[in-house]
């Protein structure tokens, strides 16, 4: 059936859900799980906070990318404490982009049969001003997706 599954990452409760059925779908069929958690640094911090937007240095990226690096380590971990994967091939792999382009070019570098993933992880409010990143999934991908709600 399949043999190896990607399935993205996000703290959120949905993409919880999603590794559960990634997990059970891993072992009726003896597939590699791949989590996957994206992480996006914003281009320039000084817009976001309001000021002028002059480009932040590079040791502030450094700190950034470590802070978000802890971060994408403490979402990955709570969902692996969440969810049974004793007896599965598991691999861990954080990368740093856009979300959706990100998923997609992962899934597409691994050779994925399948994306297991939440459809819900960020608010409403961006979910409507850019669109999903399960919508964009969903779309683009060249292998099965399942969306989890």
């Amino acid at each position: 059936m399949y043999q190896t599954i990607l399935v993205p990452l996000d703290g959120s409760s949905h993409a919880v859900k999603a590794l559960t059925i990634a997990a059970q779908l891993a072992r009726a069929s003896s597939a590699a799980l791949y989590l996957l958690h994206v992480t996006e640094l914003p281009d320039d911090i000084g817009i976001l906070a309001g000021s002028t937007g002059q480009p932040f240095t590079e040791e502030r990226r450094q700190e950034l990318a470590r802070q978000s690096e802890q971060r994408a380590r403490a979402a990955i971990d709570s969902a692996r404490e969440a969810v049974d994967l004793s007896g599965l091939e598991v691999k861990v792999l954080i990368r740093e982009g856009r979300p959706a382009d990100t998923i997609l070019s992962q899934a597409v570098d691994i050779g994925v049969d399948a994306i297991v993933m939440g459809s819900r992880g960020m608010s409403e409010l961006k979910g409507m001003l850019v669109g999903s990143v399960s919508h964009k999934i969903t779309h683009a991908a060249e292998c099965t997706v399942i969306s989890v709600t």
